[in-house]
């Protein structure tokens, strides 16, 4: 987003400062755990604070991108993993955005809610973390539809497997299969904005996503579980024999 436009300014909110140096004064690290509600509204208004004063007009984008995922039965990793998942994946994309959005319904703008291509069906072995995707799938679309004549639209994301931590996270290894069907975080990114930009309320990133979630959405939920279970299953198999 900086090399489309230079002089954006970004907050990042999350507990770690993001080692991109190239940006100097331009990337504004707000450090805070948004699983934690009472940081949640600290750095919402520490954020409200700084861009009235570093950049008191022109519209705003909100990225809710915090979340992580876990592989396992229920309740494996432990259930306050699982617990903590629920706080961040959805509670707090919720609680954010609903401070901020007095802020963006004064400027304009718009939210873009990254969920996954999990969201389209129920995940076993991954069951909390594609329930919390498919809750921020649903609460984008309706958010969208509320915010219809107002100046700000969300934007849900679906991106399916990329490159970044989630696989280290969730305690597994990256493998042959991931890096087939990998996107980079630039094309996620670059397919979100275009989606934006066209005044779209979903993208799913790449096209074997799409037919992914196309395939899996008329099919009875049933049905689609079975598969979705096989399929983690099987990659649970090939990660523990890689």
């Amino acid at each position: 987003m900086a090399k489309l436009k230079p002089d954006l300014v970004f907050c990042n909110l999350s507990r770690r400062n993001p080692d991109i140096k190239s940006f100097g004064e331009r990337l504004n690290h707000l450090a805070c755990d948004l699983s934690q509600p009472t940081e949640v509204a600290l750095v919402a208004r520490n954020v409200e604070a700084f861009l009235e004063r570093r950049v008191p007009a022109g519209r705003i984008l909100l990225i809710n991108n915090s979340g992580f995922g876990t592989m396992g039965p229920f309740p494996e990793a432990d259930l306050a993993k699982q617990v903590e998942m629920i706080d961040l994946n959805v509670r707090a994309v919720v609680h954010l955005t609903g401070l901020l959005l007095p802020l963006l319904l004064r400027r304009g703008g718009a939210i873009m809610n990254v969920a996954s291509t999990a969201a389209f069906q129920p995940t076993p072995t991954m069951a909390t973390y594609g329930a919390t995707k498919a809750f921020v799938l649903h609460w984008s679309h309706a958010l969208n539809y509320e915010l219809r004549h107002s100046g700000v639209r969300a934007l849900a994301v679906c991106p399916g497997t990329t490159r970044t931590e989630f696989f280290r996270i969730a305690g597994l290894k990256t493998g042959n299969r991931a890096d087939a069907l990998a996107m980079s975080p630039e094309e996620v990114v670059m397919s979100s904005l275009r989606a934006l930009g066209a005044g779209r309320s979903q993208v799913v990133t790449g096209w074997k996503n799409k037919l992914a979630a196309f395939a899996s959405s008329p099919v009875p939920k049933s049905l689609a579980t079975r598969v979705a279970g096989t399929v983690l299953a099987g990659y649970r198999r090939l990660q523990a024999r890689s």
